[in-house]
């Protein structure tokens, strides 16, 4: 399946094998390479391997580094220590070792990788576990950080692993990103100056005028959003922020289903309308009736002037 520009593969086969950019190794935090995987790579790709990657160490569980692949087809292997040398590993250690390995890939600017199943040799981590907080991992990173990763493949080492991480891997990738259908998330901001309410006149559609706000990005909080989405529609930055209410009636956009949480602020600054406003003005009650709002907008400001009107 492929999420943006990243292909993502499950296949069964011997991981130190592959003709990629680089391997991972479930390692410990002193990186020596005794047994298990970190056995194989070491006899397949030398103890060169491993004499560079105890110069690196010790290093935190949950974190990782990068040598060279000595005889390797590959041309690097990251270590990600996902246990300490009591060989015990959990949920937190494989997600921050998944976590910074994917970091470190991006560090070295290479194109493709290959995970095995972290923590479920030497550490017994169960594999369907393993599977959801490796592919969560991969999820957050393909949408959250600059990736120029273009092809993400899990090795499974036997018929059972490859099942587990085709069902709770890749199963749980595409449900997430081709068949969870969650509303659109906004925030809308009503900003009191002196004189009146803040509001523009849109210049897409669906037009009229309404509250300024946008959409959330992708890791962004609510409160980041809506400050950001003022100074860009009004330059004004806000002052005193609190949450008014949320509306998610499913008809409340003509375009999709969105979920608006809406902030009343006091703005500082001059109100001035950004690029994709078409205008700017300031409304007190007496004005709601005589202009054509967007969205749910009228309604939500006959709320807003009446609890100022309850105090």
């Amino acid at each position: 399946m492929k999420i943006n520009n990243t292909e993502i593969k499950i296949v069964k086969g011997d991981i130190t094998g592959f003709k990629v950019d680089a391997i991972v190794n479930a390692a410990n935090n002193l990186l020596e390479m005794g047994g298990g995987l970190a056995g194989a790579i070491k006899r397949k790709g030398g103890q060169c391997i491993e004499d560079e990657a105890i110069k690196k160490g010790p290093i935190q569980v949950g974190t990782a580094i990068y040598t060279f692949a000595g005889g390797l087809p590959c041309k690097y292997v990251i270590h990600a220590a996902t246990m300490g040398m009591d060989f015990k590993t959990d949920e937190n250690k494989i997600r921050k070792s998944c976590k910074d390995s994917l970091r470190v890939a991006e560090e070295l600017k290479i194109r493709s990788i290959v995970f095995p199943a972290l923590g479920c040799g030497v550490g017994r981590f169960p594999l369907a576990a393993a599977a959801k907080i490796m592919a969560q991992e991969v999820f957050r990173h393909l949408n959250e950080d600059a990736c120029g990763l273009e092809e993400i493949i899990f090795c499974l080492y036997d018929e059972k692993a490859l099942a587990a991480f085709e069902a709770n891997a890749l199963g749980y990738l595409d449900y997430i990103s081709n068949k969870l259908k969650s509303p659109f998330l906004t925030v809308d901001a009503i900003i009191s100056v002196e004189g009146g309410v803040v509001v523009i006149k849109r210049s897409n559609p669906p037009f009229g005028w309404a509250l300024p706000g946008g959409f959330v990005d992708y890791g962004e909080s609510l409160e980041e959003a809506v400050r950001r989405e003022m100074k860009e529609e009004t330059s004004l930055d806000l002052l005193d922020l609190k949450q008014f209410h949320t509306y998610s009636d499913p008809g409340r956009d003509p375009r999709f289903h969105t979920v608006c949480t809406v902030f009343t602020a006091k703005g500082k600054g001059t109100p001035e309308a950004g690029d994709d406003a078409a205008g700017i003005k300031l409304i007190t009650p007496q004005d709601l009736e005589s202009l054509d709002f967007a969205f749910d907008h009228r309604n939500i400001l006959k709320e807003y002037f009446c609890s100022l009107k309850k105090g």
